[in-house]
């Protein structure tokens, strides 16, 4: 990023009332809707008899889970492990990858993919949670199809992206959090003891005294689900305007939760099946309430689809994911869309409505992934801090913390597994199958590419394109190349300007793409090889910028030509007089896998899955951005030995004639 997109990213997160409007709109969503089915998930794991301690303990639970969850492990020490201003998990992997440590690809592989499950169930949830309350109004109401039609539109219309719509986020989740607040703050007074749940000593108590403590503690968990995903949307308003605005969101939930926890107590008959968030309502404004639940879980389903959208633009680009169809569907800036994943994240929302019914089926399926995301994070930040240089035991107290904190998160979701946790645990298991065995394909491929010295190469490239024997292929040959060192190329590459029908042209050119950690970096480097003859473009994209390599390609070409560097008119004599430019030809080379090499079962099964995985990628012309009229793929073999082959033998015809006779 250089120093003006500098300047705009830290202008575009000063601290001001419409940048906290902004952030509450767009950042809390998940985190915000959580009073629509904490705390009737806790009334299902309430034992018989007396209920006030049991829920002073649980509101106790569910107030310091938010304190030390959110408060201390994201808010005050996550969000501040930004990768160029991005954050979430894959970002905090950027900044330790360079470790050399090949493992820890696999602790970003695991929570990436368990966050994607999350992000399937979420917009289910959420929606279900806040349409059920029609059954207050009307205990026949269609729960199952308006959801559906919900959870239809609000897939629907990512393609479109959220520019106008965007704009009424802030305002209609400030108007959000302040009914939760105006809500619970009401009820408190029926039962003021509920105060005491500011004590954590009664969840400790209660905790430590119940036999189902995994279904209390399951149930509780449910309250800072969306704190990963707030740590994700770190890139779209800044630390301290997310910081600032969690103090009002918090207090708003703590107090929502304190009524509905009052409301429990001193209605011990009518809290039997019923939802406390909308029996705290006044019956005149349920129709309300429904309506603004109902829009807050869309905007909560939203926000957590554009974040499922930059995980996998993220992905991509550190090779854990094949490359996709990415849209830019509208002016604000990096926002995506992803066809295929928006369609995959669709299908997964509707088996979930349709698998599970109703909300309550549904929180058996939901925490259990985001607890594994949750501990992969704090494992990822804990060697974080060890490379900024925090001391070793504060980095240890950090990661004992949470790490007990999580597990036990984990070990009571995990209880919910034969019940709906296996749901979330399948989707993110084949997720975060793709995302491994891409990467390790990735990798050995590397391996066994073949790099030559360009400058070894120069002479005859140059008498190559003097020599009018070999039929023009073009007036401008433009190959991309995979090599990161400027003077080095594939082999095949040079076997394909040189040995495979020989290729004369005016002009050869090497692309290279470089895919950044940083959001969007838009920037290339020009290396002139043999002037008028062979130049190298080093092209570096963030992952939110979209890779249009023929428009990026057409603007360098244009840098040349006014720097003096280049006559871009053709070399035909009845084109070059009327001043009209010679042609472009694209040449990717595409590697497959060759049966015939010679591999272990292991390494062989991987390169085939990958082979079946890469069938879902997205061609590698469209990929670029480059003009498919114009381009050409070479396939080429990639074999792989990690054997020795045994060597044939040559018989001698004659010693052996001689020997019959």
């Amino acid at each position: 990023m250089d120093a003006n997109q500098s300047a705009q990213s830290h202008a575009s997160h000063r601290v001001t009332l419409a940048a906290l409007l902004v952030t509450i709109g767009i950042v809390f969503g998940d985190i915000g809707t959580s009073p629509l089915y904490v705390m009737k998930a806790v009334m299902g794991a309430a034992p018989s008899g007396s209920l006030d301690q049991y829920v002073i303990g649980a509101v106790s639970a569910v107030i310091w889970t938010l304190t030390l969850q959110t408060t201390v492990k994201y808010v005050l020490i996550a969000l501040r492990a930004d990768n160029k201003g991005e954050g979430g998990i894959l970002a905090l992997y950027s900044l330790v990858k360079g470790l050399k440590r090949h493992w820890i690809f696999i602790l970003a592989a695991i929570g990436a993919s368990a966050l994607i499950a999350d992000g399937v169930i979420t917009p289910a949830m959420t929606v279900t949670s806040a349409i059920e309350g029609l059954r207050d109004l009307s205990p026949s109401a269609p729960i199952i199809p308006i959801v559906l039609i919900i959870i239809t539109a609000i897939f629907f219309v990512q393609r479109f992206g959220t520019n106008v719509i965007g704009r009424m986020f802030g305002p209609f989740m400030l108007l959000w959090f302040l009914m939760l607040g105006v809500l619970g703050f009401s009820r408190i007074a029926d039962y003021l003891p509920i105060l005491y749940a500011f004590n954590p000593v009664f969840a400790v108590r209660l905790l430590a005294s119940s036999p189902q403590w995994f279904l209390i503690l399951g149930a509780v968990f449910l309250c800072t689900t969306g704190a990963e995903a707030l740590y994700s949307d770190l890139g779209h308003c800044g630390r301290k305007n997310i910081t600032y605005s969690w103090l009002f969101v918090k207090a708003m939930l703590i107090i929502n939760y304190l009524g509905q926890g009052a409301w429990i107590i001193s209605h011990v008959d009518a809290a039997a099946g019923a939802n406390p968030f909308y029996a705290i309502m006044p019956q005149w404004f349920l129709p309300y309430g429904i309506i603004i639940s109902t829009g807050a879980a869309i905007i909560a389903s939203q926000a957590l689809l554009s974040g499922s959208f930059t995980i996998f633009s993220e992905a991509m680009s550190l090779d854990f994911w094949p490359r996709l169809r990415i849209k830019y569907p509208s002016s604000l800036k990096g926002q995506l869309y992803v066809p295929l994943i928006n369609l995959f994240l669709y299908i997964g929302c509707v088996i979930t409505v349709l698998l599970f019914r109703n909300s309550s089926h549904m929180e058996a399926a939901y925490g259990l992934a985001i607890t594994v995301t949750m501990l992969m994070t704090t494992l990822l930040m804990a060697i974080y801090l060890r490379h900024k240089g925090v001391s070793l035991w504060l980095t240890a107290l950090f990661a004992t913390v949470f790490i007990l904190i999580e597990s036990a998160f984990f070990t009571a979701n995990m209880f919910k597994f034969a019940h709906g946790g296996w749901f979330t645990v399948l989707i993110a298991g084949i997720v975060c199958a793709v995302m491994i065995v891409w990467r390790q394909a990735t990798v050995m491929r590397s391996r066994y590419i073949e790099y030559r010295d360009i400058h070894e190469y120069t002479g005859i490239i140059s008498d190559i394109r003097t020599d009018t024997c070999i039929p023009k292929y073009a007036s401008n040959l433009v190959y991309l190349s995979r090599s990161d060192d400027p003077t080095q190329v594939e082999s095949k590459l040079l076997y394909s300007i040189i040995n495979k029908q020989p290729k004369r042209a005016d002009r050869y050119w090497i692309l290279r793409v470089e895919f950044t950690d940083s959001p969007d970096t838009l920037e290339y480097e020009r290396d002139i090889i043999v002037p008028g003859v062979l130049t190298s473009l080093k092209f570096r994209l963030g992952f939110k910028v979209s890779p249009q390599l023929s428009v990026y390609f057409r603007q360098a070409v244009e840098d040349m030509v006014a720097d003096g560097l280049l006559d871009l008119r053709s070399s035909y004599p009845s084109l070059r007089c009327r001043d009209i430019a010679g042609d472009f030809r694209f040449i990717i080379i595409h590697r497959v896998f060759s049966p015939s090499s010679i591999c272990r079962p292991r390494e062989r099964m991987l390169m085939e899955t990958h082979a079946l995985i890469r069938r879902m990628e997205l061609g590698a012309g469209k990929a670029f951005g480059l003009d498919t009229s114009s381009l050409h793929i070479e396939i080429v073999p990639l074999i792989i030995n990690t054997n020795t082959p045994r060597r044939i033998r040559r018989v001698d015809i004659s010693t052996k004639d001689s020997k019959c006779r």
